[in-house]
């Protein structure tokens, strides 16, 4: 069933890993999809040609979420293509995998810039901009409930997006918007296994209940419920995908 006919959906960070299956996911249920990237432009037209063999509708833009001027630019371009955005999936983030001592400035203020202040600048623009009933999911992580050395300025910062979902819903909420955030467990994708060693992914099996790492769909499927008219009553929420972790 085609659940999102019509809609259209913002999706940061769509080029790869649970981004770019989340955008497939939204197409695959109707929505018109604008594809986000940074920097790898042909990973990002390979998700829309994806999305267009399926029947979809996409847009690819580049945009770095961590500029203010981008996002405003990113939320203009998709309402000249399709009128409206409906739907904004905050996917976007980056992992420097190093303990709190070990971490430089730069790095620091770089998690910082991709992982928090782009998910204020597009809240920012979808306060004014976004269609009333519209949806918003922030992707954050299960981190935030553990103490896991070398995951900290990451976990500080995905802690914050949980915090900014919950006002904004507040917020937001007249207009018929809802507001959630979705925190995955261990994921296979690219940013998942940056700096582990097959010891560090084993032992996060362990963890689970359901004794396996998640895979991108697991956390598609999460945020097409989210932002479907099923889970019109449930706003300001944070929903743990981590397979029992915690």
């Amino acid at each position: 069933m085609k659940t999102l006919h019509g809609k259209v959906a913002i999706v940061t960070g769509a080029s790869r890993g649970i981004g770019s299956e989340i955008a497939l996911t939204l197409a695959n249920a109707g929505a018109k999809v604008i594809v986000n990237y940074v920097k790898n432009k042909q990973a990002a037209d390979k998700v829309c040609a994806a999305i267009s063999n399926v029947g979809g509708e996409c847009l690819v833009v580049q945009a770095d979420v961590s500029d203010p001027i981008a996002v405003r630019r990113l939320f203009d371009e998709a309402i000249q293509r399709f009128n409206c955005v409906d739907i904004l999936v905050n996917n976007a983030g980056i992992l420097i995998f190093k303990k709190i001592a070990e971490m430089q400035d730069d790095e620091f203020d770089q998690i910082v810039d991709v992982n928090l202040k782009s998910v204020f600048y597009t809240l920012r623009e979808a306060a004014t901009r976004l269609a009333d009933n519209g949806r918003v999911v922030n992707i954050s992580s299960t981190v935030t409930r553990l103490m896991l050395p070398k995951y900290g300025p990451y976990a500080a910062t995905k802690g914050a997006v949980e915090q900014l979902t919950r006002i904004f819903a507040r917020e937001i909420g007249e207009k018929g918007i809802t507001a959630n955030t979705v925190s995955p467990g261990p994921v296979y994708t690219e940013l998942f296994r940056a700096g582990k060693t097959e010891e560090d992914i084993n032992r996060m099996k362990t963890m689970a209940s359901l004794g396996r790492i998640g895979e991108v769909d697991d956390i598609a499927q999460i945020v097409l419920f989210l932002v479907s008219d099923e889970a019109r009553w449930v706003t300001g929420q944070d929903i743990g995908a981590n397979g029992g972790i915690i």
